[in-house]
């Protein structure tokens, strides 16, 4: 793999690590900060749908609660520049 160890192989983290819940008019989420030089991926923020380039800082957000109809919260976890999150929650 070009960017490191498979996700798989690297030691079980808890997405809880750094994070806080808050609360929003469409429930309670859970807030992690990703600082600046840590991240490694492109992601693609749901706000504005523009680019968070590697190494950008900005936050991941997922519901506390998996919604209706999911077992794990895992697969509703997004990245947010930190003004979109604003902004649309």
């Amino acid at each position: 793999m070009a960017h490191g160890k498979s996700k798989y192989a690297r030691p079980f983290r808890p997405l809880h690590v750094n994070s806080a819940s808050v609360e929003k008019m469409d429930g309670t989420w859970i807030v992690k900060t990703v600082r600046a030089g840590t991240s490694i991926k492109t992601y693609t923020c749901p706000g504005c749908q523009g680019m968070i380039a590697p190494g950008e800082p900005h936050l991941v957000a997922w519901p506390a609660t998996p919604p209706i109809g999911s077992s794990t919260t895992i697969e509703h976890r997004r990245h947010w520049h930190p003004d979109c999150w604003r902004l649309h929650h």
